[in-house]
């Protein structure tokens, strides 16, 4: 039997469960008695061992299993009968006073769901990004693809392709060969030298200043500057600090960009070499990615607004489930990596609480979606999902399959189904305005 549920605070709660000691008296006696059948001792035949002596090898165990699961029986009925939506596990503890004679009371201590409460979405204010490809963003990939295959050649000397013209100084989109020293405080540090180093300016491979100072000159010449290094510079021995630098240029090489032909668009897997066919292709993949990009934008942001209008308490022990759960992932992630680490030595939690707080918040809500009808996902949407997935593959059956065939990868297509109707519907009833973002910045953003 068990008492009426106590509130405790927000959302933990609190039942009795009492369990008379002749039933599990009873259970423990039935299940000493199988055990016998079987039991082996030293000195006795298998399943001649004294009854006795089989109680005081396994009595102890058995009388835990049988508590055990009666308890949890116990308070699945009481879950049942009081409707109560269970949040992680129960924590179970003895009673000592005020047990009914010839029982055995447990409090059980646990959370429930929370009531997610979202209000109007007409309320909510939503900004939804678009962006389209044009032929500018065709051309400016094709340039960074040549840019990919280019060759180079030393500034000033004559080559099948030219001698890269009469300025042989260090220009951007010239790769410079440099000898370099840096000293703090006229101190060499680590990783402050190297001959023969190669980099290309202006593509932002070096800091700003070390680029500033090979820009003009020529082979040959030499340098000294300051450079300051950020305060969050990877290199925690120099970051923060000024160094002076000085570097002497041993060769300045100009790039050879390849032709925009057929040799060009067959090295980019166009078979027949059809630059036309090239140029579609680039388009079609960049409008896939831009398609892909602004979902994930658009998506974000409605879970921010999400976050924002619901309101509730959440449960500890799911957040507690989702930061252990994405502790083990990312030690798994650092042993993968060859890193140093085991399994049972547990991260700091703090790492992870804010996303896993995010995480548990945003199911919770999507949860309460997904209870309309309007919401559930049919064969053929996750079909379609499927599809648009393997379209991209050389043999998108195989993906088709991959995903159809299997419960797990199902589930996963299905949730990311649901989670974009629901966007949808977010947007179509929260105050929505429009706004065109340009193709280099949707491509800069942090998704």
């Amino acid at each position: 039997m068990a008492n009426a549920v106590e509130t405790l605070e927000k959302l933990e709660r609190r039942v009795t469960i009492t369990i008379p000691i002749d039933e599990v008296e009873k259970e423990v006696d039935q299940r000493l008695k199988r055990q016998a059948k079987n039991a082996k001792a030293p000195g006795f035949r298998p399943g001649k061992v004294p009854m006795n002596m089989v109680k005081a090898q396994y009595g102890q165990q058995i009388e835990s299993d049988v508590v055990r699961e009666k308890i949890f029986r116990a308070f699945d009925q009481v879950a049942r009968e009081k409707d109560l939506s269970i949040a992680g596990y129960p924590r179970f503890e003895q009673k000592a006073d005020d047990v009914p004679e010839g029982t055995m009371a447990f409090n059980a201590t646990f959370e429930v769901y929370p009531d997610v409460k979202l209000g109007d979405m007409g309320q909510i204010e939503l900004e939804k990004v678009t962006s389209e490809v044009t032929g500018e963003e065709v051309d400016r990939t094709i340039d960074i693809l040549r840019k990919r295959q280019a060759h180079f050649h030393v500034k000033g000397e004559q080559t099948d392709h030219g001698d890269g013209g009469a300025d042989t100084s260090a220009q951007d989109g010239d790769r410079v060969i440099v000898d370099f020293v840096g000293k703090i405080d006229g101190v060499e540090f680590e990783g402050g030298k190297a001959d023969d180093f190669p980099f290309t300016l202006g593509e932002g491979q070096m800091l700003p200043e070390f680029e500033a100072a090979a820009r003009g000159l020529k082979k040959g010449d030499s340098k000294t500057f300051d450079l300051h290094f950020p305060e969050d510079y990877h290199g925690d021995n120099v970051a923060g600090k000024t160094a002076e630098f000085t570097i002497t240029v041993k060769n300045v090489e100009w790039a050879h960009l390849p032709d925009i032909n057929e040799d060009f668009a067959k090295a980019l897997g166009i078979a027949d070499g059809s630059v036309e066919k090239m140029r579609a292709e680039i388009e079609k993949n960049l409008k896939m990615e831009t398609k892909s990009r602004l979902a994930a934008l658009n998506k974000k942001r409605v879970m921010d607004a999400l976050l924002k209008a619901a309101e509730f308490d959440l449960p500890n022990a799911l957040l507690q489930q989702e930061i252990n759960q994405m502790m083990q992932a990312a030690l798994k992630d650092l042993q993968d990596k060859g890193m140093p680490v085991k399994m049972d030595e547990p991260l700091p939690p703090e790492l992870f609480s804010e996303q896993a707080e995010r995480r548990v918040r945003l199911g919770l809500i999507f949860t309460d979606f997904i209870k309309d009808d309007k919401f559930k996902v049919s064969d053929d949407e996750v079909r379609a999902r499927a599809e648009e997935i393997g379209s991209t593959y050389e043999n998108p059956k195989m993906i088709v399959d991959y995903y159809m065939n299997e419960s797990s990868r199902r589930q996963e297509l299905e949730a990311l189904v649901m989670e974009d109707k629901v966007v949808d519907y977010v947007f179509d009833h929260a105050k929505t305005v429009e706004k065109a973002m340009p193709f280099s910045e949707l491509m800069a953003q942090q998704l």
